[in-house]
């Protein structure tokens, strides 16, 4: 068996080809590096959690399939194999795994840092600047090209108000500092675009 360092840069590697997997338009390698950009900007973490979070975000999205209810939990099972295979302490792969849970409704009990960043991560792109926000919202669209003009727009429309239900949007201080306002701007205007067909 590889040794620990050497299994895990194979883990990862093993992850990446998955985010480039051909169907993919947003959940991709992309998506993966912006969101491990966005941790390592977040300050006075220690190594450990700063590890845990980094795990948590390579395999978030190691399993995506448009329409499928269960891409978090079978991508937290991969990361539980993955980092078990690599001699990861039990509790730190259990983290990991719940951390990645978070990522379907992106709710978070108060006092659950790691938690709150892992959403707030996952979410910043909602916050971007027009341009991103515009190629974000079209990836995504490209991703779920087998439903219809209106039953997409009906299903991301419920998705995006969904979202903006959770109040705050982003659970992090730092990041609802810096992203939610701009975000509930980004996405109230793609409702309306949506709505309006």
């Amino acid at each position: 068996m590889p040794g620990y360092d050497e299994c895990l840069v194979e883990a990862e590697l093993r992850a990446r080809a998955a985010y480039a997997e051909p169907h993919r338009h947003y959940h991709d390698e992309r998506h993966l590096d912006e969101c491990l950009a966005d941790l390592d900007g977040v300050p006075g973490l220690s190594e450990r959690d700063r590890r845990l979070l980094r795990w948590a975000i390579l395999w978030h999205e190691v399993i995506h399939e448009p329409g499928r209810p269960d891409n978090e939990d079978r991508s937290a099972k991969i990361a539980e194999a993955e980092l078990a295979r690599c001699g990861a302490p039990a509790e730190e792969t259990a983290e990991v795994a719940r951390l990645i849970r978070l990522t379907k409704g992106h709710r978070v009990d108060a006092g659950d840092r790691l938690g709150a960043l892992m959403a707030s991560i996952d979410l910043a792109v909602l916050g971007a600047g027009p341009d991103r926000y515009r190629l974000y919202a079209e990836s995504v669209r490209r991703e779920y090209l087998h439903l219809s003009d209106g039953e997409w727009r009906q299903g991301r429309a419920l998705v995006l108000m969904n979202l903006l239900a959770n109040d705050p949007l982003y659970p992090d201080p730092g990041f609802r500092e810096r992203l939610e306002s701009r975000a509930r701007r980004n996405m109230g205007a793609e409702i309306r675009a949506l709505r309006e067909g």
